[in-house]
């Protein structure tokens, strides 16, 4: 199983992954990572969702559990970690056909309000996202539909309290057929 963990700058991405790594044993691949210095730079995200989408079917197609940490803020962008290039609106009429989701693969929606979110990133140092563009990323989230295979999560609770909500989701997942 994959799980992408997703939502705004701030939400806890990082943390969240970090912790369910350390507890799972599973790699994480930080997104953050993935991105050249000149697509910081440009917000270019197209190269780097592809990226993500090719780190995401290594581990899918080596049949390997692992954590994947990404804004993932808009639909097209899920839809281009799941399905790769497939998904750009470009490719054709087969774009629309495309699932919303792939069994293998949940979003871990860490949802909070603003003010929460601000504040958190007004403390933390030595990330290139800066507070005061949290709210453009407020202003673009399109927030994950059940359709998706979307587990929220609320950022009021301690991470502790959220990495056992995953894991029994991991548990619920493995306990129940597969299609």
């Amino acid at each position: 199983m994959i799980y992408i963990i997703m939502g705004v700058s701030g939400c806890g991405k990082s943390a969240l992954g970090a912790f369910l790594s350390e507890k799972l044993g599973w790699p994480l691949h930080e997104g953050d990572s993935f991105h050249p210095q000149g697509n910081i730079e440009k917000m270019d995200r197209l190269p780097w969702l592809l990226k993500l989408h090719e780190v995401i079917e290594r581990e899918r197609s080596s049949g390997s559990d692992a954590l994947v940490a990404c804004s993932a803020l808009k639909r097209l962008y899920r839809q281009i970690l799941l399905h790769g290039s497939k998904a750009f609106p470009s490719s054709g009429p087969d774009q629309d056909g495309l699932p919303a989701s792939s069994p293998d693969v949940c979003f871990l929606f860490l949802y909070g309000d603003y003010d929460l979110i601000q504040q958190r990133m007004v403390v933390r140092r030595g990330h290139y996202m800066k507070a005061d563009l949290l709210r453009s990323q407020f202003d673009v989230l399109e927030p994950p539909l059940d359709k998706e295979n979307v587990l929220p999560l609320d950022i009021r609770r301690s991470i502790t309290d959220v990495a056992m909500e995953v894991e029994k989701h991991i548990v619920s997942l493995k306990s129940s057929p597969r299609p």
